[in-house]
């Protein structure tokens, strides 16, 4: 079957993972900067917003927890796209559904 060969499928409003979690609302891209919870992550997300007073843009970013689903296996410095979903604990309302781009290797210094 198709379905099992994706890793997400669409359903009615959003994304419904292997786990039975759908999706809706937010749909984020971001890097992993934490990978040492269980079955969790920490996703930093880059925006620009303006300051009025000095007419300029200045970044800003948030750090996000996203659920990991082992089907993705997100490690840290990969470049993801999360979506928002039922809180699944405290601070969890987010799934990883789709890794983007893989981290770079670092390369040893000789």
């Amino acid at each position: 079957m198709k379905a099992d060969n994706q890793m997400a499928e669409k359903a009615k409003g959003g994304i419904v993972s292997r786990e039975g979690i759908s999706t809706r609302g937010a749909v984020l891209e971001g890097v992993v900067v934490s990978d040492k919870m269980q079955k969790t992550v920490t996703v930093r997300i880059e925006y620009i917003v303006k300051v009025p007073k000095y007419e300029r843009m200045k970044r800003r970013h948030s750090k996000i927890k996203a659920r990991n689903p082992p089907e993705i296996g997100a490690k840290v410095g990969d470049v993801v796209k999360i979506a928002e979903c039922r809180p699944l604990s405290k601070t969890v309302h987010f799934i990883v559904i789709e890794k983007k781009q893989p981290a770079e290797k670092k390369q040893a210094k000789k």
